[in-house]
């Protein structure tokens, strides 16, 4: 067998193992210990810019974390209180509030039996607008981050064997891992309980308060300091937004009501993905994140594309089972200048994608504060537009005690768009799946729709030829291509023989003088003074000898003028 290493394979291995020798040869934090509980404690950074965005107030029920379960068996509610009041009491995150002290927020942590307040609703033969109401009701109920809980729950009786558990967490005290976390404690306890069993929870390492103490202690140290400077450098003259084409104009403020536009690539594409991030050493996260932006720079004309990642900020052993706000987020900027062919577009995602994670520790929130870009509330700052990865396996209803627990997804109304457009995907099986959320303020549906076409034909072309300039993808598919270059160009129009195109201009100018002739951005002109206008350029040029045939070379950007 013949084992040599072509030079491009060789390349590869170096890179790995020279990003596997940074990561070992990084200082390694010092261990997350338990914190007093006596003195004041700090909100992590996280926690700090949601509390300040509630203190703004407009948000609704943007920062709102639901979990639906529906309950299919025999239910022992008796258990499930006891199991809901034992998770409250295993993590302090779900007993916290925060209060304001001398002008800054601090942690105030509730008695470990403060217990779980579950609202229960019998619905049985009730139709399904109620069970909509109370979904509603439930979904967009405010919290109070004061005087708390920042988790409640409903239990809906629709039969004497369906149920369904809604539970509603707040964004400051938890995230997309914690609801797994959630999920799988309640599965665990509801059975042993069932079951007239002890907890079979081990007991938790830290709590999250001691994890924020130790946050802010780390932010101090040098590690931190050359983390945020890498992100100084590498976001400096990013451009502050990707200027996407919208159905209507971006409002001063976004009101983040949302809507899902589901995505599946089938299992042909989804192998040639995976063929071509084998080729050229990367993950599926960095050969989808290129597609995505080669997406947003066609659609914006912009070749400096900023895209925003969530990462699950839990890169220490002890917060893995915690239930809080961990997640953290990567300002990815994709550089699609120069004309870089599909491999060249590959290698430089691969290479920002491997730093950006080696400087994952900083808090966004500190990203934002020392970059430093202009602020305005009708968007995000440093980026619009998220792509986030599902690495971790999703949660599958298991039998327990004759009971099964299966998640329900979020309903219309409750999808929210913290962002321009987020696009979520994941493996199920031999295939990529997933959707897009995006704002409604700014775009229709059937928009969003094409766009997400416009990603799959790019992801095609991509595992199909990666020596292809990226410029030179085609994002239509042929049928769209020549519906748009061709039937939509059949403007074909008889022209009176013994007339010319200015005379019939001039004749439509008297017919409609009143009527707009060109729009341009916020200045419309009439028939009637764009013939003017044309009237003064001839005379121009007639003064400066211009005359029939006469050839006028013109060189201006597409203005009225």
């Amino acid at each position: 067998m013949n084992s040599t290493l072509s030079v491009a394979e060789l390349e590869r291995v170096l890179q790995m193992a020279r990003a596997a020798r940074l990561e070992r040869s990084a200082p390694t934090p010092s261990p997350i210990a338990r914190a007093g509980r006596t003195g004041r404690l700090p909100l992590s950074f996280a926690q700090q810019r949601l509390w300040f965005l509630e203190q703004l107030g407009g948000l609704g029920g943007t920062y709102h974390v639901p979990v639906r379960l529906r309950l299919r068996g025999p239910l022992d509610r008796a258990a499930l209180g006891r199991a809901l009041d034992r998770i409250v009491a295993r993590h302090e995150a779900l007993r916290t509030t925060f209060a304001e002290v001398d002008g800054v927020p601090e942690q105030r942590i509730a008695p470990a039996d403060a217990g779980f307040p579950l609202l229960e609703h019998d619905l049985a033969g009730a139709g399904d607008a109620e069970l909509d109401r109370v979904m509603a009701e439930e979904a967009d109920a405010p919290f109070d981050l004061e005087r708390g809980p920042l988790f409640r729950g409903r239990l809906v009786r629709l039969a004497a064997d369906h149920h369904l558990l809604l539970l509603t967490l707040h964004h400051v005290v938890s995230d997309g891992w914690s609801c797994g976390v959630l999920t799988r404690e309640l599965e665990a306890l509801y059975d042993a309980f069932r079951r007239g069993q002890p907890d079979p929870l081990p007991a938790l390492e830290v709590q999250y308060a001691d994890f924020a103490v130790w946050q802010r202690r780390r932010v101090e140290g040098d590690v931190l300091r050359e983390q945020a400077d890498y992100w100084m450098r590498t976001l400096a003259g990013a451009p502050e937004l990707l200027e996407l084409p919208t159905d209507r104009p971006r409002p001063a403020q976004m009101d983040h009501a949302g809507a899902l536009l589901e995505l599946e690539l089938d299992a042909e594409l989804t192998a040639g993905l995976k063929a071509l991030s084998r080729r050229h050493g990367t993950t599926l996260f960095m050969t989808l994140l290129a597609g995505w932006a080669v997406v947003l720079g066609r659609l914006s004309g912009q070749a400096d594309v900023v895209v925003g990642s969530p990462m699950a900020g839990r890169g220490r052993q002890e917060v893995e089972g915690l239930i809080g706000f961990f997640v953290n987020t990567l300002a990815l900027r994709v550089d699609l200048g120069g004309a870089p062919t599909v491999a060249q577009l590959l290698a430089r995602v691969r290479e920002l994608t491997l730093a950006a994670q080696q400087h994952q520790d900083i808090p966004f929130e500190q990203v934002v504060e020392r970059v430093a870009p202009a602020r305005s509330r009708s968007h995000t700052p440093l980026f619009q537009v998220l792509f986030a990865w599902q690495s971790t396996p999703r949660e599958g209803g298991r039998p327990l005690s004759g009971l099964r627990m299966e998640s329900v997804g979020a309903g219309p109304s409750e999808v929210q768009a913290k962002f321009d457009l987020s696009l979520s995907l994941r493996e199920a099986d031999d295939r990529i799946v997933g959707g897009v959320s995006y704002a409604v303020a700014l775009w229709e549906g059937a928009t969003v729709a094409r766009w997400a076409g416009y990603l799959r034909r790019v992801l095609e072309e991509m595992a199909a030829d990666d020596g292809r300039p990226v410029e030179r993808l085609a994002l239509l598919p042929a049928d769209e291509r020549a519906r748009v270059l061709r039937e939509w160009n059949r403007t074909d129009a008889e022209i009176p023989s013994a007339s010319t195109v200015h005379a019939l201009f001039e004749r439509q100018a008297a017919r409609a003088p009143g009527a707009a002739a060109v729009v341009s951005g916020g200045e419309t002109l009439t028939y009637a003074e764009l013939d003017r206008r044309a009237n003064r350029l001839a005379n121009r040029l007639r003064s400066l000898g211009v005359g029939p045939e006469s050839r006028v070379g013109v060189c201006m950007s597409r203005t009225p003028e």
